[in-house]
């Protein structure tokens, strides 16, 4: 045969691909052999004016700063037109996240890392913004009031939260993503990154950030977004056909994780039986089964097309014995579950945290995993899971019998009768219920039955109506318990610190932190730091009554005191702070905002002494 007609065979490939891509991109009814491009914005019609619109409504996030049953410091103040912006400094009326830097992470309750992370996925928080009108984006701006630059991924979702009937389908599309980076200074900023355009109109855009490198604590004020309400042409910095489409669907992969594809992954019937592998088939099974832990999920995926050797090591169990599925939380569905069903039978870590949103993971899909796949799990994080229900919990409890780590942080959809399941997982180490709809009866009955808590975090849990008695309950059964997390609860007093105090010997991390009930008149904070040795960690945060007393108490019994936010205090001076400074020789964050008899004169000379204590002191201009 002519060479030449391998080579129109190639040509006329290429063309079909150049076609379809076309297809795919062009508004119907466009000429398809139009090479000419568009300049979207250089002469735009009346009839597709440009959108410029604030956020109509915060639908989702995973946490926040502030209160239940406020609007201070909470995710919020992200819907409407800005309330602080172009001002620079630490104002109420922002949005701020629960952490920031790395201090989270050097706790005691600090949970071991997932194994198997994709390197480009460094999410750790998320808020979800509604718009009034569906646009496609032009640019989304968001207004950094204090400590920009933690916001690292934006993006836009198909579904439309105001239509009355759910979408056939939901597909979300990144706009715009990078590595965290540092951003000098702490002042105000409007954020405007360049984002990639998309093929259908959102008014969902849900902002991802990273707060491991900040200083303190970001705060947001609004978010913009800019659109059209037609499709718009293609820009002239694109050409027609650009050779980087051609590898649309590999980067979709890549920024999806692959988790679309996960289904036809794992198929072996297109694999080819070959005599020899080589060298490689010589290798120890448990020499190619250590290589192979070093992939990601997708990776792994790919790699059991290759060859019946390679697809059997790949689909074995024990390549899953850690699960961390939150990086491909916006693909991930009932089929994905599926298809793993049959390799996680051995699984100890899963993490489904994010994931299942939007009907994406029904309650049978869920429920048809775990049965199958849970009777080793020990670990399972589901925070922000919105599609787990009462059943979902029951089901945990009756096919997870030796689970010890369970997180259901900021599932605030679980009706609060869904708790009383959790009383039957006896043997749990670790239970985070932030900003949960637990109530007090349930909470009861799980500190009754799981005495073997170590780490217990109750924070934003508004439903409890009584701290003491639940105090009374952690001091009486929890006597393991090494960390616990009271941040904003309402109402404990004196009298449940001092239950804590004296049951619960071995804490090494309180947060106390917006608790307005406590008063160090009482000597609540001074027991503390005579019966709590261990603490290495203690937030104060917001408690105006701590005084010099309570600091020299804490400089005279808790020597390995690494983290103490005093913020707000009104009464607490330069020298008690230089005589903790003095003992607790391990004190690596001190936090005195706010503290009227703490100047900037005073942080300065304590930062000479003391070079390697991040004291934080924040600023409103």
């Amino acid at each position: 045969m002519s060479p030449v007609f391998p080579m129109l065979t190639v040509l006329t490939m290429f063309y079909y691909i150049c076609l379809r891509r076309r297809a795919r991109t062009a508004p119907r009814g466009e000429m398809m052999n139009s090479h000419r491009t568009v300049e979207p914005h250089s002469r735009t019609s009346p009839l597709n004016a440009e959108v410029i619109q604030y956020a109509k409504e915060v639908v989702d996030f995973s946490s926040h700063y502030g209160s239940e049953n406020s609007m201070s410091y909470t995710m919020w103040n992200l819907a409407g037109v800005p309330n602080v912006f172009p001002s620079s400094g630490d104002f109420t009326q922002t949005a701020v996240f629960r952490t920031y830097g790395t201090w989270w992470d050097q706790c005691p309750s600090a949970s071991v890392p997932f194994k198997r992370t994709p390197p480009n996925f460094q999410s750790q928080d998320y808020v979800e913004l509604a718009f009034e009108q569906q646009v496609y984006p032009t640019a989304v701006h968001v207004l950094e009031t204090y400590h920009p630059g933690a916001v690292i991924r934006i993006l836009a979702c198909s579904a439309n939260p105001y239509s009355p009937s759910p979408p056939a389908e939901v597909r979300w599309e990144t706009l715009w993503s990078e590595r965290p980076t540092k951003v000098n200074g702490s002042q105000a900023r409007q954020f405007k990154p360049c984002i990639k355009q998309i093929h259908f109109p959102t008014n969902l855009i849900r902002l991802e950030v990273n707060s491991s490198l900040l200083d303190y604590y970001t705060e947001l004020d609004a978010v913009v977004l800019h659109g059209m309400k037609d499709k718009p042409g293609l820009s002239l910095k694109t050409s027609l056909i650009d050779m980087n489409d051609l590898e649309d669907d590999d980067y979709e992969e890549k920024d999806g994780c692959g988790m679309d594809t996960l289904n036809k992954k794992f198929s072996s019937t297109a694999l080819r039986d070959r005599p020899s592998n080589g060298y490689f088939d010589k290798l120890p099974y448990e020499l190619i089964q250590l290589i192979l832990n070093h992939l990601t999920l997708p990776d792994l995926c790919r790699l059991a097309q290759t060859c019946k050797l390679l697809n059997q090591h790949c689909c074995d169990p024990l390549q899953y014995l850690h699960l961390n599925l939150q990086p491909y939380w916006a693909k991930l569905n009932d089929t994905s579950l599926e298809f793993l069903q049959a390799r996680c039978t051995l699984v100890q870590w899963l993490n489904l945290s994010w994931t299942g949103n939007r009907g994406f993971i029904s309650v049978a899909g869920f429920s048809r995993f775990l049965k199958v796949c849970g009777s080793e799990l020990v670990r399972l994080e589901l925070s922000c899971s919105h599609f787990l229900n009462e059943t979902c919990l029951e089901i945990i409890s009756e096919m997870c019998p030796n689970l010890q780590d369970l997180n259901l942080s900021s599932c605030d959809k679980l009706p609060p009768q869904a708790f009383n399941h959790v009383a039957k997982l006896c043997g749990l180490k670790r239970l985070v219920l932030y900003r949960t709809k637990v109530e007090q009866t349930a909470l009861l009955s799980i500190l009754n039955f799981c005495s073997e808590l170590q780490h217990l975090s109750l924070g934003s849990c508004v439903m409890i109506e009584d701290y003491d008695v639940i105090a009374s309950m952690i001091g009486a059964k929890c006597k393991k318990l090494r960390t616990l997390d009271l941040w904003r609860c309402k109402n404990i007093t004196e009298n449940g610190i001092a239950e804590l105090a004296s049951g619960c010997p071995l804490l090494e991390e309180l947060d106390l932190g917006w608790c307005p009930t406590l008063q160090s008149s009482t000597g609540c904070f001074a027991r503390l730091a005579r019966q709590l040795p261990n603490l290495q960690k203690l937030f104060l945060t917001a408690n105006r009554s701590v005084c010099d007393t309570d600091i020299e108490e804490l400089a005279g019994n808790c020597t390995r005191l690494r983290q103490l936010d005093i913020l707000g205090t009104r009464m607490v001076s330069p020298a008690s702070l230089r005589k903790l400074l003095e003992s607790c020789k391990d004190l690596s964050l001190l936090d005195v905002s706010f503290c009227s008899q703490i100047d900037n004169r005073a942080v300065l000379e304590l930062n000479v002494s003391f070079p390697k204590v991040f004291i934080k002191k924040s600023f409103t201009q």
